[in-house]
């Protein structure tokens, strides 16, 4: 699969909370993203 960068913008304060999170969990932010992305399709579909 292809990738694509992107940029966001994000409270700052949010965004190393979850930075820190994920490190500690020892996953990719960009990772979480997509999983979100087709969380929202999978919802969709399912109207």
């Amino acid at each position: 699969m292809q990738s694509k960068n992107i940029t966001l913008r994000v409270n700052s304060e949010l965004y190393e909370k979850y930075r820190e999170f994920c490190k500690k969990k020892g996953i990719l932010i960009s990772r979480q993203v997509e999983i979100m992305m087709e969380e929202q399709f999978k919802e969709e579909a399912k109207k």
